[in-house]
């Protein structure tokens, strides 16, 4: 008797709980694009942003000069950056680590802007190991500007944890093109003319010669870089990107 009432017992508690908290479904269809070259850009960029988002709050967050618990924090979850420096007010390095980096600083870093009004800049080294992003942003005592701490990396890295990395392409524009073995012409993307482009649009399509490239454009701080990939079908209309 008690078997038989426990069961039905906990029947309908499952019932009632499911009635009054149903369990959660995911409905993939509304995440589908109508735009395969959308979609194949949003699959290769996806594990890239995220991280770089993460980086990018993570560095927002310090307005003071870290300590060696932020240093090792920052490490153990960004294990692709290459390096971490800190200035006092007059741009001189006081820390970095680490101390003789692979990558050795090519030109002086010029972060310029009025750090009252701007938290984070990027600056890009490249020297003949490739590139190095750096996010910059100032760190105070009390109210006083105490110097900028940079996070250094290796824009090529993060663009490694992208489900096929040859198919991506990230475009520094006015200055380089960043990729791991696509066949891009570098040069005839550099020479469209970005700046203007990026004046009135977030996203788009482009024709390269006798290639179509999908595109969208990435803030990091005041910043803006690119994501592209080659277009899947370049007469595909329709847009699922929410702007």
């Amino acid at each position: 008797m008690w078997d038989t009432t426990a069961e039905y017992t906990k029947e309908t508690w499952h019932t009632t709980r499911d009635f009054v908290d149903p369990p959660p479904v995911i409905d993939t269809d509304s995440y589908q694009f109508t735009n395969p070259n959308q979609e194949k850009l949003a699959k290769l960029i996806s594990p890239v942003d995220g991280p770089l988002t993460q980086l990018i709050r993570f560095v927002d967050d310090t307005d003071t000069l870290p300590g060696i618990d932020w240093l090792d924090l920052l490490m153990a979850r960004f294990p692709w950056v290459d390096r971490v420096l800190v200035t006092d007010e007059q741009g001189t390095i006081i820390f970095m680590q680490p101390q003789l980096p692979l990558k050795r600083i090519n030109k002086p870093l010029v972060f310029e802007g009025v750090w009252r009004e701007i938290s984070l800049l990027t600056v890009v080294d490249y020297s003949d190991l490739g590139p190095e992003m750096y996010i910059g942003r100032p760190y105070f005592d009390d109210v006083r500007f105490g110097g900028l701490i940079g996070v250094g990396f290796d824009p090529r890295s993060l663009m490694r944890l992208s489900p096929d990395p040859k198919a991506l392409i990230v475009i520094d524009p006015g200055r380089n093109v960043w990729s791991l073995g696509a066949d891009v012409d570098k040069k005839a993307l550099l020479a469209v003319d970005w700046k203007d482009l990026l004046k009135d649009e977030v996203h788009g399509q482009i024709q390269v010669g006798n290639r179509y490239y999908t595109w969208l454009t990435r803030y990091v701080g005041r910043d803006q870089y690119i994501y592209a990939t080659e277009s899947v079908d370049p007469n595909a209309e329709g847009s699922w990107w929410p702007f």
